[in-house]
């Protein structure tokens, strides 16, 4: 497949590297300054500062620039790239569906894909909403998406929960292997060997849900023993409002429901 990707910021960039890395795909990357390029250039990406010229043989295109530039952007390519052909990605968040169908014209197939910064690992967690595309290029998308993660359909209106999960998530899970490790290193354990433990704990947990069946609470089960540590830990945290703190972070991250 021919990709090009426009915008070669943090989200952009990383899409890139992931698709390099796996290979397989022709990829173009613009950018309108040259020095995020050279980077791209250098792990086998052709690199352009015209959005036209990288858009112009491709068979899809992702958009991954602020979101008040999409609509230039699109506007630049549609009145200079037959896109009539093209599927169109746009991972710009809050950018609504009806308004990249306004901007992008007749024709081309439009789907919003919202990954996360792990991306670039191969790891991120990305919600994929077609917009106005079939059910096989959606899929031929997730395809796409999966070498680089774990991809879920889905609709709009679940989209800024996602970005909650997943997207912010990625801080708010840091967030607590910072906490860990500082807890750590109380314990008695160098900063930089606690977070390695932390770390591999976190991929340990991970493993664990990723059976078929598995359920967080009863892995947890299996370590609270009756009258043990663990149960003592996990009620401290609680006392000091650990569950209700990553409700309500997740909740305040949504945006504000509109008046009635």
């Amino acid at each position: 497949m021919k990709i090009a990707i426009i915008g070669a910021g943090n989200m952009g960039g990383a899409i890139a590297e992931a698709l390099l890395q796996a290979g397989g795909h022709t990829v173009s990357v613009s950018n309108r300054s040259e020095g995020k390029l050279e980077h791209f250039a250098q792990l086998g990406a052709s690199v352009t500062t015209d959005n036209c010229v990288a858009a112009a043989t491709a068979d899809l295109v992702i958009i991954a620039v602020k979101p008040w530039l999409v609509e230039n952007v699109l506007g630049e390519l549609v009145s200079n790239v037959d896109c009539s052909r093209k599927t169109i990605v746009s991972v710009a968040a809050a950018t609504k569906g009806e308004q990249l169908c306004q901007w992008a014209g007749e024709g081309s197939q439009i789907l919003t894909a919202i990954p996360n910064t792990a991306i670039a690992l191969g790891a991120s967690m990305t919600f994929l909403v077609p917009v106005r595309a079939t059910e096989e290029t959606t899929q031929q998308v997730k395809a796409l998406f999966d070498t680089m993660g774990q991809t879920m359909v889905t609709d709009e209106a679940h989209l800024a929960a996602g970005t909650a999960l997943a997207s912010c998530g990625i801080a708010y899970a840091l967030r607590y292997v910072r906490a860990a490790t500082e807890g750590g290193v109380q314990l008695g354990f160098r900063a930089s060997e606690a977070q390695a433990i932390v770390a591999q704990t976190i991929r340990g947990a991970a493993a664990l849900l990723n059976h078929d069946g598995a359920h967080a609470e009863a892995e947890i089960d299996k370590v609270t023993t009756p009258g043990g540590l663990t149960i003592r830990g996990l009620n401290a945290m609680e006392e000091a409002g650990f569950t209700n703190a990553v409700i309500q972070g997740l909740v305040k991250t949504l945006p504000p429901a509109p008046p009635l």
